[in-house]
């Protein structure tokens, strides 16, 4: 996984761990004429050092960002790649990806506007089109089982990771590469500044990452990519690989009060807290903590604050609340896989990250949402949230494996 706090699980679980933003100034793109200026933009990133120099020339930073990532969830996991002709027809791929091509598009379409049409390198077009970060998995480590884009906007990852679960429950499929990648470009950064969704973009507003904080007034935006190896348990025993964690279950409800806002009843979010709790035959009393969607925003952290309330009743005061976003940004497509990425570190390194940057508390934000500082824990399972203001809504549910 790449984030922009750390690359490597195990570089990504210290840094939630000590409460380190990957927050810094946008130098991607000129912001000199923007009030805002921050993101959770990666840092040095080269993709040359994690897949070598042969075939990447006419890639776009999606696509690099994906593959990069699945090359180290396959070294992580001790997947030999190319997948061999014998095993590769059970193998898929399973991404979350919403807006990753739509500065191949522009970029596309801005070469043929000036220079006409016959003058468009044809070798770019393959990046304009949102499948095109996925496939290109399956072309580079050999995967020739299904290969599969969901695009749900903030829920396109946890929901990538569900459809992966049923290609595997369903099928024959034994190993499944799920996850999301959004990265941070120009026209996604300008577009979400226009309609006043950066933090900061308002007149007199700060520009401030403080999930639940009653200072909130928008988000950071992130990037990042985040590849799960998903894996059939009896393979994965054969092979003896490690297991780090169980998929339990999962819950989704569409809210119609939703329009392009968070809907404050929080109607669908409680539903799919509620349905993935179902799902995984678990007691609101047996979540030690819960990875929240929360990404700075007004009405988010409070509609969340209230489906919480709803699903665990009185409960809801006693179980730690955190948003991880506090430290990487509002990373869309990507947010559930690395909530998902961060909640096996808590697992298996016994913390619950933090909440950081929070300050003054807000009276429509009121549960315990570890401020500022990790909390040693004993966390046994998770509950996993992806809330939408289009009215999606995801919740995943993991836990410790007992083998």
């Amino acid at each position: 996984m790449l984030a922009s706090n750390a690359s490597g699980r195990k570089n990504f679980w210290e840094s939630l761990q000590e409460g380190r933003s990957g927050i810094r100034p946008v130098t991607l793109f000129d912001t000199a004429n923007l009030r805002s200026k921050l993101a959770g933009q990666i840092p040095n990133f080269v993709p040359e050092s994690i897949l070598g120099i042969k075939g990447l020339r006419t890639l776009d930073r999606t696509t690099k960002l994906t593959l990069s990532a699945a090359q180290l969830a396959l070294d992580d996991a001790g997947i030999t790649h190319p997948i061999p002709e014998t095993e590769t027809d059970y193998f898929g791929v399973s991404l979350g990806s919403t807006m990753g091509s739509v500065w191949s598009i522009s970029e596309f379409d801005k070469g043929a506007l000036r220079d006409g049409p016959r003058s468009v390198n044809p070798a770019l077009f393959s990046n304009t089109v949102m499948n095109s970060p996925a496939s290109h998995i399956s072309i580079r480590f050999n995967m020739q089982g299904f290969n599969a884009t969901i695009s749900t906007g903030f829920c396109s990852s946890l929901d990538a990771i569900y459809y992966a679960m049923n290609m595997i429950d369903l099928y024959e499929y034994k190993v499944v590469l799920a996850g999301g990648v959004e990265e941070l470009c120009e026209q996604t950064y300008k577009g979400f500044y226009k309609i006043g969704h950066l933090a900061g973009s308002r007149s007199g507003k700060d520009e401030i990452n403080c999930p639940f904080d009653k200072r909130r007034n928008g988000i950071l935006f992130g990037e990042g990519a985040v590849i799960i190896i998903l894996e059939e348990l009896e393979h994965a025993k054969a092979r003896r690989a490690d297991i780090y964690a169980e998929v339990l279950g999962y819950g989704s409800a569409f809210d119609p009060a939703s329009r392009n806002i968070y809907s404050p009843k929080a109607c669908g979010a409680t539903q799919a807290i509620r349905m993935c709790l179902d799902d995984a035959k678990t007691s609101i009393d047996d979540v030690d903590y819960i990875s929240a969607s929360a990404n700075s925003t007004l009405d988010c952290d409070a509609m969340e604050t209230t489906a919480v309330k709803n699903a665990f009743g009185k409960r809801s005061s006693q179980v730690p609340v955190s948003s991880i976003k506090s430290m990487i940004g509002e990373c869309f497509s990507a947010s559930g896989a690395m909530n998902l990425a961060g909640s096996v570190g808590a697992i298996l390194k016994g913390f619950v990250p933090p909440t950081i940057n929070y300050e003054k508390k807000d009276t429509r934000c009121d549960l315990d949402y570890v401020a500022n500082e990790s909390r040693k824990a004993r966390v046994d399972k998770v509950l996993i949230n992806s809330f939408s203001p289009t009215g999606c809504n995801s919740s995943l549910v993991i836990g410790r494996h007992k083998s």
